[in-house]
């Protein structure tokens, strides 16, 4: 990593609650030792089919998240979820319910997510999953990305693209439009050197992701920082990186 940057914060990490390999108060002393100031918990929506987290288990997180910011008061322990984006309309498997327990909402276009029409949404995975077919799911992933910003309140916009190909730039300008941070993710290739080119003179902010699913991933952007700067990504865009 740049010895003139520092990343002082990840928001993207998974847990045993979802499809991690750590506990939160693992992923909170990896953390601790990479000398963040913040780190974050945020695993997968419930309608996930294969790894979500079950949806009465997120208070109980809650309970676990504030018992490790008394034991650990020198980092700031915040919890998350990385929310699936369902359909083109922008819903996203968050409810009033269980929205007062997390900190931040962050949302991404993930396989096996639970669609809202079932046909339609059945087929958007399947093509954006063979590559042939891809192409053929661009508008309908576009519209779902900026549909999702417009339509909730989200934090980050996780890594996009990285599921099904979207038109970047109208991406970014709804992201410009709702405030919304784009990742730039250690553990994907999205955004990708190719993307960060298309976008970087649209008035957007990004975040670094280490979206690590091993407690000893928290705190890993060198891919994601070495893809920003290779892309010539003004640095002081990136909100969770300083420079020292």
């Amino acid at each position: 990593m740049n010895n003139n940057l520092k990343v002082v914060a990840d928001y993207h990490t998974h847990t045993i609650y979802s499809d991690g390999k750590g506990t939160i108060e693992q992923n909170v002393k990896s953390a601790i030792d990479k000398g963040l100031e913040i780190i974050g918990i945020s695993d997968h929506g419930y309608k996930h089919m294969g790894f979500g987290v079950k949806y009465n288990l997120f208070e109980k997180m809650r309970y676990e998240i504030d018992l490790m910011k008394e034991k650990y008061p020198q980092i700031k322990i915040l919890l998350g979820v990385e929310c699936n984006i369902l359909d083109d309309r922008g819903n996203i498997d968050i409810d009033d319910k269980i929205l007062g327990y997390f900190d931040y909402v962050m949302a991404g276009y993930h396989f096996g997510s639970m669609p809202t029409r079932w046909t339609r949404g059945m087929r958007n995975h399947f093509n954006n999953y063979f590559k042939p077919l891809k192409s053929l799911e661009k508008a309908y992933n576009t519209r779902a990305l900026v549909n999702a910003m417009r339509n909730n309140d989200i934090f980050v916009l996780t890594h996009p693209g990285d599921k099904g190909d979207v038109d970047i730039i109208e991406v970014a300008k709804a992201a410009q439009e709702t405030k919304t941070y784009m990742e730039i993710n250690s553990h994907h290739k999205n955004l990708s050197i190719e993307q960060l080119r298309l976008i970087k003179n649209i008035d957007v902010e990004y975040i670094l992701g280490s979206d690590s699913h091993l407690p000893n991933h928290v705190g890993d952007f060198t891919n994601a920082l070495e893809r920003a700067i290779s892309a010539g990504v003004d640095i002081d865009k990136i909100v969770n990186v300083r420079r020292v």
